[in-house]
């Protein structure tokens, strides 16, 4: 309000100057300057009237009439406020006594500018108010859909800790008669690998070496059942070491990977797990050696499963990572089967920053 009162004390002397006046400097800033802070005292009262009264399409036509009635009222306070406050400071100044003319013509001419003015200052404030309240349902929409997203990334997680032990039990089931020594071992891995698959289970994210120090607990698991007969090639990026990944995402592929290719099939066989840095990308692989997907002729229980279970993954980098991620699952160059997840670079520095 002060900066518009000197906007109109400059140039109402500006005025006074050009017309060749000697109207005092002191006069129309006062005049102004007290027009401006009536309009600032009575703003505060003007919003609480509008918002314990908003109007609406529906309550408008009843509520107009209040408005009316308010502007009949508040202009004529705030002519009587700034008669009162020019009538104290012009003495104090040395203007002398402060000449407001014909009370009743002046409140009668200056009803129409406070009518201009509130009217104004209704609307502004219903279009904030407007704005305000879109912008208090677009952060609540967005704490919804990130509480939602949450809630489903820990109903995806929660998922893969059953399927993860249930398999394992069974590998173990498979071994006891054939091998008791080999399937205590495989007890002694499991129970390792469930505490520090407990220690990850509640992150979204871990470091990648996080993630590889879990999947070395269950690849002891498969040592102990296939021996030399499983080859596991780890490829790994050293500038990719302190990536973050998704939490549990690196057993489920090469649980995966064990059970359709040819380490299930034929006893004997090959997986491929690699990590590396391409710029602000951290691209993951896992391949096996198997027969790959025979589309029509291969439509298994287990491989369908196995669709499942790479839906869940897809699922899980789409709520953790949206559009800045790719996931594809599909034949490779040299035969099996690869899994590709490209997702953005990010470690916990700079995830914190």
């Amino acid at each position: 309000m002060v900066p518009f009162g000197l906007l109109l004390f400059a140039y109402h002397y500006l005025e006074v100057l050009a017309s060749r006046g000697t109207r005092p400097a002191l006069e129309p800033l006062i005049t102004e300057l007290t027009g401006a802070f009536v309009g600032g005292v009575l703003f505060f009262p003007v919003r609480r009237f509008v918002r314990r009264l908003p109007l609406t399409r529906s309550n408008w036509p009843h509520r107009l009439p209040v408005y009316v009635l308010s502007i009949l009222v508040l202009g004529p306070v705030a002519t009587t406020l700034m008669w009162g406050a020019r009538a104290m400071l012009f003495p104090l100044a040395g203007l002398g006594p402060y000449d407001y003319g014909v009370m009743p013509l002046r409140y009668l001419m200056e009803l129409p500018l406070q009518a201009i003015w509130l009217t104004g200052v209704f609307v502004a404030i219903h279009v904030y108010d407007a704005l305000e309240a879109s912008r208090v349902r677009e952060v609540r929409a967005a704490q919804l859909e990130g509480s939602l997203a949450r809630a489903q990334l820990r109903n995806l997680r929660l998922q893969l800790q059953p399927h993860f032990l249930f398999n394992a039990l069974n590998t173990i089931s498979a071994t006891m008669y054939d091998d008791p020594a080999a399937a205590d071992e495989m007890l002694d891995q499991l129970s390792e690998l469930l505490r520090a698959s407990l220690r990850t289970a509640q992150s979204d994210e871990v470091p990648l070496g996080e993630e590889l120090a879990l999947l070395d607990r269950y690849l002891a698991l498969l040592h102990a059942r296939f021996g030399s007969r499983l080859e596991v090639d780890l490829q790994l990026d050293p500038e990719a070491a302190g990536a973050l990944v998704p939490s549990l995402f690196l057993q489920p592929l090469v649980e995966n990977a064990i059970r359709h290719g040819n380490a299930e099939r034929a006893g004997r066989g090959a997986i491929a797990v690699r990590a590396r840095r391409d710029g602000e990308k951290l691209i993951l692989e896992v391949e096996d050696d198997g027969p790959g997907d025979q589309g029509s002729l291969d439509r298994t229980p287990e491989r369908q499963e196995s669709g499942l279970g790479l839906s869940a993954t897809a699922e899980r980098l789409r709520l953790l990572y949206g559009e800045a991620q790719t996931f594809s699952a599909g034949n490779g160059e040299r035969g099996g089967f690869v899994v590709r997840a490209c997702l953005p670079f990010r470690t916990i520095e700079g995830a914190t920053a």
